[in-house]
């Protein structure tokens, strides 16, 4: 009680509360035992947990900490020193540790006792500071819910490799026959292993280790944005990527060039393709590994995104028998995994495949997929030659990047097959523009486009968390929105707090009909071909991520980050 009275009188002497407040929450307290911070909450005497904390943390000559601010050092083993179930009993969190000095956030009073406690469990002095319960409580499951890749070996295994592997002045062994050894040590094999299964257990498409000059940064992209991990110590950057080399058949002695390789995981049933891809920086080598899972369903074309109508469209024209076919978008739109899904629609033993790829994505059974090797002179345009004399049905070109490959796969269409192609353009009508740009004739476009396809990647809202947003008179005249809300992301632990999960491709349609052709073949410009693409009711990037918000897929911020009209 004279803790309580103190911790009042302060609120008091500081005009957060009245005297009459306080004895009005004493005598309260008389009745319901409860912590006089809390009443005060409870009562509506004090606005927020903020001001108790900055009393009391006024009053123990401690700091107070902010809920956004506690973040614990992730390469110091602190849940070794904390466990999980202690933190979340005593509202505790560890901070950092500094030789044996142990900060530690804490939501309640001190407790002597527990201090005590911890200092024995602990073998370190403890420093407390002073964070609201909600932050502490928020802290603990962002913490203790991650996974930082040293906490899945021992302490004791990772003192012993960096014993092998370093010399006392913590300088790296770098001749050959250490680095196999110390790549193929059960910490480091551990390290890599679940940097791969996080990484499929998380979807990420790319891992990024990069070497900076007093730690390493581990990266996942996750729905096309990257998020930081909790990275190992600075030393086994060498043999992590001395590791990731042996996997993927690299030379391991080669540090000044960049080199690429892959290798094949297989996780939970699932077959995943690693393409690995190194560079020199001044730090040492950064590695990025793209993972590429090869289940079939990821390429059903009626799974993508298509609205009902532009699903009907894209079917159509992927059906004739001979056209071009071009879907356009920046890197990273998912124009591969359209062009893969409409060779899946079109498989069959009745007809020959082809593709010429840089390099070869998914590989499907049934269909003849040849990489790109520029050293050996196999170019897009060579293979596209030895393709036409290989009586091909339908041929895919991985990217159309000059005049010479954008005249044969046009000649291709002309003469009886269906080719489908990239190009990276912003929208369907500048696809034209930039093929007339590198040099085709307007006329022989006009004759052999079939369909032209833009297209984006949008991230979907958590469903587990998202939360409505009543559509106000702006949003509707703005946005012709129909419906009475829309949805915005909040975050959850079932999207690891993001508030979105997954992506899903929007797509603008434009059908190469009479009308267009006379455009194209008279040069008409993109802005011409966009008015009559609006006054046919075909549905832009932007109408179609509108379409998405009224549907509840994702949120009007998202759209609006991604497509403009």
């Amino acid at each position: 009680m004279k803790k309580s009275i103190q911790i009042g009188n302060l609120l008091v002497a500081k005009g957060l509360i009245s005297k009459y407040q306080l004895e009005t929450a004493l005598e309260k307290q008389k009745e319901t035992r409860e912590p006089l911070g809390r009443l005060l909450l409870s009562l509506g005497f004090v606005q927020n947990e903020v001001q108790l904390k900055l009393a009391l943390a006024s009053q123990l000559d401690a700091a107070f900490v902010p809920s956004e601010m506690l973040k614990p050092k992730m390469d110091q083993r602190l849940k070794e020193l904390v466990p999980r179930d202690v933190a979340l009993e005593h509202l505790i969190l560890p901070l950092e540790r500094r030789g044996d000095q142990l900060k530690l956030a804490i939501a309640k009073p001190p407790d002597i006792i527990l201090l005590d406690n911890l200092r024995a469990i602990t073998g370190c002095d403890i420093t407390p500071v002073l964070a609201t319960e909600d932050g502490v409580r928020a802290a603990i499951e962002k913490f203790y819910g991650s996974t930082g890749l040293e906490e899945v070996v021992s302490s004791s295994e990772l003192d012993a490799a960096k014993a092998l592997y370093f010399q006392e002045d913590d300088r790296e062994i770098v001749d050959l026959e250490s680095l196999v050894v110390a790549a193929d040590q059960a910490p480091v094999v551990k390290l890599v292993d679940v940097l791969l299964k996080k990484a499929a257990d998380d979807r990420a498409s790319d891992i990024h280790i990069e070497p900076f000059q007093e730690k390493i940064a581990i990266r996942y992209r996750i729905d096309g944005i990257l998020y930081a991990l909790p990275p190992p110590p600075k030393q086994f950057h060498l043999a992590i990527v001395s590791r990731i080399k042996i996997l993927s058949k690299l030379d391991i002695a080669e540090k000044r060039i960049p080199q690429d390789g892959s290798f094949e995981l297989r996780y939970k049933g699932r077959k995943i393709d690693v393409r690995v891809s190194t560079v020199p920086t001044v730090n040492g080598e950064k590695i990025v590994m793209r993972l590429l899972d090869k289940r079939v369903e990821l390429l059903d074309l009626e799974a993508l995104g298509f609205e009902k109508d532009q699903l009907q469209i894209f079917n159509d024209c992927i059906k004739r028998p001979y056209g071009l076919v071009f879907v356009t978008g920046p890197t990273g739109s998912g124009k591969s995994t359209t062009l893969y899904a409409s060779i899946c629609k079109r498989k069959s033993t009745k007809v020959n495949i082809m593709t010429i790829e840089d390099p070869v994505e998914y590989q499907m059974g049934g269909i003849n997929q040849v990489p790109v090797k520029p050293d050996i002179g196999l170019t897009f345009a060579t293979g596209l030659r030895a393709f036409l004399r290989q009586d091909p049905d339908i041929i895919l070109v991985g990217e159309v990047r000059d005049q010479e490959t954008a005249e044969i796969c046009i000649r291709a269409s002309l003469t009886g097959h269906l080719v489908f192609s990239t190009l990276h353009t912003n929208d369907a009508p500048t696809a034209i523009n930039r093929l007339v740009d590198i040099g085709i004739k307007p006329y022989l476009l006009a004759g052999s486009l079939v369909l032209l396809v833009a297209q984006r990647l949008v991230r979907m809202l958590c469903e587990s968390c998202k939360e409505p947003v009543p559509v106000n008179d702006y949003m509707r005249k703005e946005y012709g929105f129909k419906v009475d809300r829309i949805y915005q992301a909040k975050g959850c632990k079932e999207c690891r707090n993001i508030g979105f999960w997954g992506r899903v491709a929007i797509y603008e349609l434009l059908p190469i009909d009479e009308e267009f052709r006379r455009m194209i073949a008279s040069n008409a410009s993109a802005d011409d071909i966009r008015k009559i693409q609006r006054k046919k009711g075909y549905a832009t990037l932007l109408t179609s991520g509108l379409k998405k918000v009224e549907e509840g897929v994702t949120s009007l911020e998202e759209i609006l980050s991604i497509a403009v009209d």
